[in-house]
């Protein structure tokens, strides 16, 4: 257990003396040993993190060590990180290693930051189970016969686990609220924009988000406001001055919160939907109010985001040909076989089925049936998303319909786990904030995640719910 429940308290215990950073990474470095099971990473820097750890408690004592100084962090295996592997758990990128550093990582490195090490995902981030990676799958701390969600199941995992304080992730239809909930921690997708995407290898560039998974508000926010910012290096990167809480409740109790009947209708749990309730009512008595509303166009965001993202990921992959860098395949041929053999060899069975997937609907005769009307659907989501903001300041949602499920349980049914992102894919269709809070367990002592959305570069609004529940509400945890 350790000592500290946020990285405040963690630094305010090393300016003491009363804690060791060096023996903190120690820690850290026998715990993701112990813990080897879970798999939840792809590489771990041991001399690396040692070496940063005596140089910034020597900072932290000299009073000029950054914001993040000493906060042990692993990072998802999309980021780039400089003459490090990045894989993103695929065996097409299996010995590739980083030329250059992304700009979300730099920016915790230059806040002093320790990084131990990448973690497992599913392979090109595209996955709801971390099942599909080149590296094996990553099983669940709370039920190692459960998956850890995904695609950042293994930033889920390692943070769950207490194998470092805090871990990136990538979020394009949930895949960091998704495996907060299902591991029990606190789960961040910024509104797209807000973090720069440069150095993230791209799955849907249109809906790829980086943010933080951490065990706690405060480290979020703090994660949040460090890796916010502008980005010349990023296109879509938006020139706005980061909204965050700054620990002020005084406007949480005037929150208007709206309730859509379409997320809690056939298919979501009993036991999920009884403990938002339960929160709906802590809520309501602490003085907030809730209003039902509809998002009509929910019925159609897995269809519109598969049609989507596939397309793009059918654009974006197309680099990886055996010709440029990664693997390639020893077949002898003529080019065409090389590039066919690279990518069948090397690509994963999730990622070929989106690659093809994605071809299709932008194929001639198809594209107008398929990629523009969703596109055109695409629209009228954040219609839904900005009249819903136009009554209410958040949204209270289920993160998932389900807890964690079996390993191979849905793997054989890919349309299944599919619709498992139902309560996720329409923040990334509109490029909204979300967060995921850990909302204690079920009867199967699994974890329990409860979603609240926000309006663009609203995540103040979502720090400051978040934090008022992890402050107040004491039942079910």
């Amino acid at each position: 257990m350790l000592p500290y429940k946020n990285h405040q308290e963690k630094l305010n215990l090393i300016k003491s003396g009363k804690l060791s950073l060096l023996e903190n990474v120690k820690y850290f470095l026998d715990r993701a040993e112990e813990k080897k099971d879970i798999n939840g990473f792809n590489f771990v820097f041991k001399e690396d993190a040692l070496k940063s750890a005596l140089d910034i408690q020597k900072k932290i004592i000299q009073g000029n060590a950054g914001r993040l100084a000493g906060m042990v962090i692993a990072i998802k295996d999309v980021l780039a990180l400089k003459d490090k592997q990045l894989t993103c758990s695929s065996g097409i990128l299996k010995n590739f290693i980083s030329l250059y550093t992304g700009t979300a990582v730099q920016k915790i490195i230059d806040e002093d930051a320790i990084i131990i090490g990448k973690t497992n995902c599913d392979q090109f981030a595209m996955g709801s189970s971390n099942e599909n990676s080149f590296f094996g799958n990553c099983l669940n701390p709370c039920d190692l016969t459960r998956v850890p969600g995904g695609s950042s199941g293994g930033s889920a995992a390692v943070v769950a686990a207490g194998l470092c304080d805090a871990a990136l992730g990538t979020d394009t239809g949930g895949s960091i609220r998704q495996p907060a909930a299902f591991c029990g921690i606190y789960g961040l997708k910024p509104t797209y924009g807000r973090v720069s995407r440069y150095g993230l290898t791209a799955y849907a560039s249109s809906f790829d988000c980086i943010g933080p998974m951490t065990g706690n508000v405060d480290d979020a926010e703090l994660i949040l406001s460090v890796i916010s910012g502008f980005d010349p290096k990023d296109s879509t990167s938006m020139n706005i001055e980061p909204a965050l809480s700054g620990k002020d409740y005084e406007q949480t109790s005037k929150y208007k919160i709206g309730v859509p009947k379409e997320y809690f209708a056939e298919g979501l749990d009993t036991e999920i939907k009884l403990r938002i309730e339960e929160y709906i009512s802590f809520l309501k008595n602490s003085g907030f109010e809730f209003v039902n509303i509809n998002l009509p166009y929910t019925q159609y965001s897995i269809a519109t985001y598969y049609i989507l993202t596939t397309a793009e990921a059918s654009s974006n992959l197309s680099r990886f040909d055996g010709a440029r860098y990664g693997f390639r395949s020893d077949y002898e041929g003529s080019l065409a076989d090389m590039y066919t053999h690279s990518r069948s060899e090397g690509f994963g069975e999730e990622v070929k089925r989106r690659i093809m997937l994605g071809t299709y609907v932008l194929s001639a005769g198809y594209y107008d049936a398929y990629y523009r009307k969703a596109q055109q659907v695409r629209r009228l989501f954040k219609n839904d998303f900005e009249n819903a903001f136009k009554q209410v300041d958040l949204l209270i949602t289920p993160t998932a319909p389900t807890s964690a499920y079996k390993l191979g349980e849905k793997s054989n049914d890919p349309l299944q786990m599919y619709l498992g992102d139902i309560y996720t894919t329409s923040a990334n269709l509109a490029g909204i904030p979300g967060i995921s809070i850990p909302a204690g367990v079920n009867k199967q002592n699994l974890p329990i995640g409860i979603q609240f959305m926000a309006n663009h570069f609203q995540e103040n609004k979502l720090i400051n719910i978040s934090r008022f529940i992890e402050n107040n509400f004491k039942n079910g945890k």
